[in-house]
């Protein structure tokens, strides 16, 4: 069985809890899967974690978890295996054969520190052998320290434990560069280069035997693990990953990865951060994951709102016989019949009276419209005439691919309040062909028998505020013609009348 969640976070520690912390309080329906493996899970106490210096680490956790289950969050013990994308949700598989899907995955799975391979060292990490010295320092601060170097920029780790004590060795294994050396002895440390055979607990101090045979005792050795990322679930996404030490994630400050559908946060991205870090980043990356969360919802309000607008158009025409008269619409003739003929895209063409018009004189028009059956209505229409034109059922100029050499709108208006116009428009725009035109046909004003305007009437707004709104590059659109025409017509009563037509038509001159 599979389980739908808004968002799966992957790992249950510092990281993890702030993350899923977010989520829970932005009522996101929410899991995180832990293996029960923090990384920390050898210390007994934290430091540098303000407001809860020298508190237990496990017992952290434990509070997060109530704090986050206090949200709705909900909780599973197990490892996951596989991470894969199915488009609109993420399918994450666990170890057990458990199957979830979420909108949203936030990767919070930390690191492993690999130990140099010295036996004893496994056993005493996190009592004797340590690795931050912020993180342990100040426990073991004037007592007799040392350093195991696994590279070059152990130098850093053992300049930070030089504070800590007067009293430092440093094991480099091989013989460091002169540089190395000057800056060691100008602060009194001692340095060893035969390399470290074995390591043993001793009475709380920790013995060290060289491959030299020698022996040195001290109370706390540092060295620094190599940093790994057990990722390999997540290999068919292909997240980008940084150029550092354990190939970490690489993610925004919202915890924003490759993937729009993953978040990472903690070791993952940050092999070397603490528990303040991961927390910090913990909670952007939730926050992060429920942003993308909420601009998708409203995305598939529109889509399903824009849906519903189209579907209802539908049944308009498919509720009758003929919707409109079928003629075409005199204040576009009267403009277009002086242009030299190309290719014309007509928005929410209807039936077709104005591109078998257009096809009529030359044009090789396409017609565009949401209703299937006016646009089967439309090609009905251009036979009858022995025109060639082409219809097509979409929502706007943006799903007829090309440009044009004329596009028109005319009268796209509707009675819903949120009918995107401008918008529309704008698409139209950029379907107009270098040097081409951009016509748009609009009511000025409603009719003169129209005593009261119902409140959601369509907005008619004067061509001069269209052009405001449509804000369009004044270097690359001339302005032709902004004006309103007086049309004659007939009332519902039968006496003469007249409408407004609001005219735009401009010229693409780049």
């Amino acid at each position: 069985m599979e389980n739908e969640w808004d968002a799966v976070v992957i790992g249950g520690g510092t990281a993890g809890l702030s993350a899923a912390q977010m989520l829970g309080r932005s009522r996101r329906r929410t899991l995180v899967i832990d293996s029960g493996m923090p990384r920390n899970r050898f210390a007994e106490h934290m430091h540098g974690v303000l407001g809860h210096d020298g508190s237990s680490p496990t017992g952290l956790l434990a509070t997060g978890r109530d704090e986050a289950r206090a949200y709705g969050v909900e909780f599973a013990a197990g490892v996951v295996i596989d991470l894969a994308d199915e488009g609109a949700v993420l399918r994450v598989t666990r170890e057990d054969g458990s199957v979830d899907t979420a909108r949203a995955v936030v990767i919070t799975t930390g690191i492993r520190d690999e130990l140099p391979d010295v036996p004893g060292l496994r056993e005493e990490w996190g009592r004797t052998v340590l690795h931050c010295p912020y993180c342990h320092g100040w426990e073991v601060a004037g007592r007799r320290l040392a350093v195991l170097a696994t590279s070059a920029a152990s130098l850093h780790q053992v300049e930070l434990v030089r504070q800590l004590s007067d009293d430092v060795t440093v094991f480099t294994g091989e013989p460091w560069d002169e540089s190395a050396i000057v800056r060691l002895s100008a602060r009194d440390i001692r340095i060893v280069a035969a390399p470290v055979r074995a390591v043993t607990g001793r009475d709380g101090a920790l013995a060290i035997e060289t491959e030299a045979g020698e022996e040195v005792v001290v109370d706390a050795l540092f060295t620094g693990g190599t940093p790994v990322l057990d990722l390999g679930y997540a290999d068919g996404l292909r997240l980008a990953r940084a150029e550092a030490p354990g190939s970490p994630l690489v993610a925004d400050l919202r915890g924003a990865t490759s993937h729009p559908r993953v978040f990472a946060a903690g070791n993952v991205t940050g092999p070397f951060g603490n528990v303040p870090l991961s927390m910090g980043a913990g909670s952007m990356a939730g926050a992060g994951a429920n942003a993308m969360l909420a601009a998708e919802d409203f995305d598939r309000a529109v889509e399903e709102r824009t849906a519903l607008r189209n579907a209802g158009w539908e049944q308009r025409y498919a509720a009758e016989e003929r919707f409109w008269s079928g003629r075409v619409n005199a204040t576009m003739a009267a403009i277009v019949s002086g242009l030299e003929p190309g290719t014309a895209l007509d928005l929410g063409s209807g039936e077709g009276g104005d591109v078998v018009w257009l096809a009529e004189r030359g044009w090789r028009a396409t017609g565009v419209d949401v209703s299937a059956t006016a646009a089967r209505r439309a090609a009905d229409l251009a036979a009858s005439h022995r025109v060639d034109a082409d219809f097509r059922v979409g929502d706007g100029a943006a799903s007829v691919p090309g440009e044009f050499d004329l596009v028109l709108a005319s009268f796209l208006h509707s009675w819903e309040p949120d009918f995107p116009r401008l918008r529309m428009l704008r698409e139209a725009a950029d379907r107009v062909a270098p040097g081409g035109r951009l016509l748009i046909v609009s009511h000025a004003a409603p009719p003169p028998w129209a005593r009261e305007v119902p409140v959601h009437a369509p907005v008619m707004r004067t061509p001069e505020e269209e052009l405001t709104l449509l804000d369009l590059d004044p270097t690359r659109w001339q302005p032709e013609l902004v004006e309103v025409r007086r049309r004659e017509a007939t009332a519902p009563d039968g006496t003469p009348a007249h409408l407004d037509d609001g005219v735009l038509l401009l010229r693409r001159v780049s």
